[in-house]
């Protein structure tokens, strides 16, 4: 307060409040508002994915992590694939371990539907792999990082701790023999792949070299140099099966955009994800399959029938991890876990709909900002809005649950309308001049005062009072602007416009939010770590509030980073200076201006 206060900044200060149940008028307020979404069928309860953290033993959404802000669930087919033949390597160190069990190599796929064309497997040879018992019949054998996301996906027993019985680096499974679920070569080797990651999918890779570039690429290097990578020349020997066919590549898509692109190994990182890219959205949109029980369909059609198949004939089960690396504040990796949990049904059709609706009357002041949102509407699907612990009020409902951060934040705006008229201070301990008490503001108060609703007959509060909360809200709704980071659109904004649709009439939606970029100091980012680092408080005591005002608006005002530059503020003291001096001299020489009547152009 004390340092926007020396920067000039013109803040009310009555309407500071806390925003936990620890203000109590502000916890009546969030209840209302979960209430509301509750019985307009907005929250619902099921089992879902979501991203979760094993050590805090709750969902870790945005707020609650120090990496991977943004970040959710990506679903999988995880394909079975059981070992017929073990390499000599990996039977010597697996000994007698799997006790009669079938074991599985565990593949996880976004394209099921091109599993008839596998002509073999690929594993990374530096890659530790374990084989983790699944259940009391099969062993998994996967990377240690996709067990545990499979333990709490109920996929692998017990649910929180996958049991290693062995652990074999990718080195030694090249050269087993295992069964390709659906594929023409109904048995094919396990071969090395140099791109294969431990921090994607299970370390194990199914491959279609008619369809995929990368598959291609290395199959014939494997073929090539077969000395070099140490195979059995016959290992890879089975030929790209067609699966699919596109208009533009015909049945040999991953054949004929290596040739095209003249990529020459599987080393050729760059070329071969530009060719995976056009392979993807050719076969996907323009495809239709060549071969199995829904040939001559659409590959957009036919990929989650031949995913079903593929699942009730016990050859694959779904599967998911987060889309990137997720660290929780605690220090916890985070897993995509499958429970119960309420959400809120962002991406419902008919809510979706409302909230494009006020985004396109909504003033976003650039392409890119809308763009942004739009782009987020397209994605967001079913928010966790529950925890266990933390901070934050009960779900009203269901009380052993709280109201998760980015969910009780998404529509405190219209609370700032009222909160210097309901409590006095920012903690709510002190009723403000209405005299109003935190237990008076009930449901239906809330819904007379934001929410256009009918007049609260039961309630005890003066029907004056009422009505100056309710002037106020009028008098500030709908919000002209909200201004906030760009970081913010894939979360807090987005949800503000989805609650905005949901709960306010269209006259009080929002008229614009804008979105603004990171603050850099010199052309380079903030950070204490390097020590390029300035608080408001320091720029203030080096060059003044004035100055500084005039470089922070010179640093820029769009979505794109700002840059606040020493040199700019140094200048705006000489400006200062300079403009102060001239305006003196101009008033110490009034005396000499011209007196009279005006002339035309002085009008």
């Amino acid at each position: 307060m004390a340092d926007l206060t020396a920067l000039g900044a013109r803040i009310d200060w009555r309407r500071t409040f806390l925003t936990t149940d620890a203000n109590p008028y502000y916890d009546a307020f969030v209840r209302w508002q979960m209430n509301r979404l509750h019985d307009l069928d907005k929250i619902k309860f099921g089992m879902r994915y979501t991203i979760y953290s094993p050590l805090d033993g709750q969902p870790c959404m945005d707020h609650d992590r120090s990496e991977g802000e943004g970040g959710g669930p990506t679903e999988y087919t995880g394909v079975k694939m059981e070992v017929v033949e073990w390499s000599p390597a990996a039977l010597e160190t697996i000994g007698n371990v799997i006790n009669g069990k079938k074991v599985f190599l565990v593949a996880a796929t976004l394209r099921p539907e091109t599993m008839y064309g596998q002509t073999n497997c690929f594993v990374g040879t530096t890659l530790d792999y374990g084989l983790f018992s699944a259940n009391d019949e099969e062993i998994y054998v996967c990377s240690y990082r996709a067990a545990r996301n499979m333990a709490f996906q109920d996929i692998i027993k017990p649910r929180d701790n996958p049991v290693k019985l062995a652990e074999l680096k990718g080195s030694q499974i090249i050269g087993t023999k295992i069964k390709a679920p659906f594929s023409v070569n109904p048995e094919v080797y396990v071969l090395p792949m140099e791109g294969v990651l431990a921090s994607k999918g299970t370390g194990v890779v199914t491959s279609v070299p008619s369809d995929s570039p990368d598959d291609y690429a290395t199959l014939m290097d494997l073929r090539k140099k077969a000395e070099f990578y140490k195979i059995n020349p016959e290992w890879a020997a089975l030929d790209p099966v067609p699966v699919l066919s596109t208009p533009t590549y015909g049945e040999m898509t991953a054949p004929v955009l290596v040739k095209q692109m003249k990529i020459q190994s599987q080393k050729d990182t760059l070329r071969l994800a530009e060719a995976k890219e056009l392979a993807y959205k050719e076969g996907f949109y323009k495809g239709t399959m060549s071969i199995g029980e829904f040939k001559g369909m659409p590959v957009e059609e036919a990929k989650p029938r031949v995913r079903q198949r593929m699942i009730e004939a016990g050859l694959a089960f779904a599967y998911a991890e987060p889309d990137r690396f997720v660290k929780s504040r605690s220090g916890d990796e985070c897993v995509v876990a499958l429970m119960d949990q309420w959400y809120l049904d962002y991406g419902e059709e008919k809510w979706k709909a409302q909230a494009e609706k006020l985004l396109e009357r909504m003033n976003t002041y650039s392409s890119e900002t809308k763009h942004a949102f739009e782009a987020v509407l397209n994605w967001l699907n079913k928010w966790a809005c529950a925890r266990t612990y933390g901070l934050g009020s009960k779900l009203p409902w269901d009380p052993q649950f709280l109201v998760e951060s980015l969910s009780d934040s998404t529509i405190y705006m219209s609370y700032y309308t009222i909160s210097n008229l309901l409590h006095s201070d920012m903690n709510g301990s002190k009723p403000g001049p209405l005299g109003v008490t935190p237990d008076q503001m009930t449901d239906e108060v809330w819904d007379y005062v934001l929410a256009s609703g009918p007049f609260p007959s039961n309630s005890n509060i003066p029907k004056e009072n009422l009505l100056k909360l309710r002037h106020s809200f009028n008098y500030f709704y709908p919000m002209d602007i909200r201004s906030s980071g760009k970081d913010l659109i894939p979360n807090h904004l987005t949800f503000a416009v989805y609650n905005h649709a949901a709960l306010f009439p269209e006259e009080h939606w929002p008229l614009s939010m804008r979105a603004n970029g990171h603050l850099m100091l010199n052309g380079k980012k903030m950070a204490k770590s390097t020590g390029n680092f300035l608080t408001l408080r320091q720029a203030i005591n080096k060059w003044g509030a004035d100055a500084t005002r005039l470089a922070l608006a010179d640093a820029g005002d769009g979505i794109e980073d700002a840059n606040f530059d020493d040199t700019t503020a140094n200048a705006s003291i000489l400006r200062l200076h300079t403009l102060i001096g001239w305006c003196q001299e101009s008033v110490d020489a009034g005396a000499g201006y011209r007196t009279g009547d005006l002339t035309y152009h002085d009008r």
